[in-house]
C-alpha cells in the first residue's frame, strides 16, 4: 500500500502562487509551500480552510488559506497573530488565534469573537476549536504542554465564556483536539498524556477511551463512527474503530497537526506543520 501512494504523490504539478498543489488519481494530493500549516476544516460548499500559524509569536503574519474545489489556493482572511484551530458554523468561521479567539465572516472579514480578558484564567495556547448545533464554540487550552494551566471552555454566541474542565482535574494536562459527541459529550485528546477522553459538560467527569498517541492533536470521526487520531509530536495518524481498536495507519509525517474529514469521506486532510503541507490521507 505504502509503495503505490508514493508513486501517486509523484503525479502532475500545478503552481498557484505560494503555495502549490500536487493532484493525484483518485482525487489524492498534497498541497505544499504552506508557512506552518496548522488546522483544516471543510465548508459545505467543498472549499478547504487551512490556518497558517507563518513564524511562531509574530503577531499579524497569521493567515486563513482556502482551496476551492478546483484546487486553486488563495488567501481567505490575513492579519491574524497565531491561527490554529479552525470550526465551522453555518457560513461562519471561527479560529482560535493565540490568546483569543475570532470569527471571520464569508468575505473574510474577522473580528474578535472572545478577547483574551474574557476568560476566567489568561489563556495560554489556545488550540482546537469545535463547535456544536446551537453554535456555541469549545475551544482548548493547551496551558503551557508539560501538563500545566491546560482548561477547555465553552463560548456562547454573544463572546460569553465558560470552564467546561481545568487543570483542577488532574486529567487535563495539556487538552488539544476536540469534537463534540452526542448526549452533551465532548470527545479530546491531550497533547501531554497521549489519551483520549469523552467529557460530561454538565458534570465535568471525563473517562478514558483510548491511550498511546503521543502528541496528540486532531480528532475526527468519519460516517461509519471510526475515530481517527494524529500525533503531532510523531508525525503519525492512528484510528480507533467503534470498539476501541487502535491502529497506525500512517506515519512518517514530519508534525502531523489538526485533521479533517474530506468532503467525500474518503481522506484524512493531514496539515503537516513542519512540512508546509496540506496532505490528503485514504482511509476508504
Amino acid at each position: 500500500m505504502q509503495s503505490r501512494f508514493t508513486v501517486l504523490f509523484a503525479a502532475a504539478f500545478l503552481s498557484f502562487g505560494a503555495a502549490s498543489l500536487t493532484a493525484q488519481a483518485d482525487e489524492a494530493k498534497t498541497v505544499s509551500g504552506l508557512k506552518s500549516p496548522e488546522s483544516a476544516v471543510v465548508g459545505k460548499d467543498g472549499r478547504i480552510y487551512v490556518s497558517e500559524i507563518g513564524e511562531f509569536d509574530k503577531d499579524g503574519d497569521g493567515k486563513i488559506t482556502v482551496i476551492d474545489k478546483d484546487g486553486k489556493v488563495s488567501a481567505f482572511a490575513t492579519g491574524m497573530d497565531d491561527p490554529k484551530g479552525l470550526g465551522l458554523y453555518g457560513n461562519t468561521l471561527f479560529v482560535a488565534d493565540k490568546t483569543r479567539v475570532l470569527k471571520v465572516d464569508e468575505h473574510g472579514k474577522w473580528q474578535v469573537l472572545a478577547a483574551a480578558d474574557a476568560f476566567p484564567n489568561k489563556p495560554q495556547f489556545l488550540n482546537d476549536i469545535a463547535v456544536d448545533g446551537l453554535g456555541n464554540v469549545y475551544v482548548s487550552d493547551s496551558g503551557d504542554l508539560n501538563g500545566k494551566g491546560g482548561a477547555i471552555y465553552r463560548i456562547s454566541r454573544t463572546g460569553k465564556v465558560a470552564t467546561v474542565v481545568d487543570s483542577s482535574n488532574p486529567k487535563v494536562l495539556g487538552p488539544n483536539g476536540l469534537l463534540v459527541g452526542g448526549r452533551g459529550k465532548l470527545l479530546e485528546v491531550d497533547f501531554v498524556s497521549g489519551k483520549f477522553y469523552s467529557i460530561n459538560m454538565k458534570t465535568g467527569e471525563m473517562t478514558q477511551l483510548a491511550e498511546g498517541f503521543g502528541g496528540a492533536d486532531g480528532l475526527v470521526r468519519d460516517r461509519l463512527g471510526n475515530y481517527y487520531v494524529s500525533d503531532w509530536k510523531g508525525g503519525r495518524v492512528f484510528k480507533v474503530s467503534k470498539d476501541g481498536e487502535v491502529k497506525l495507519i500512517k506515519e512518517g509525517y514530519k508534525s502531523a497537526a489538526d485533521i479533517a474529514l474530506s468532503a467525500n469521506g474518503k481522506f484524512l486532510l493531514v496539515p503537516d506543520m513542519k512540512a508546509g503541507e496540506l496532505v490528503w490521507l485514504p482511509i476508504h
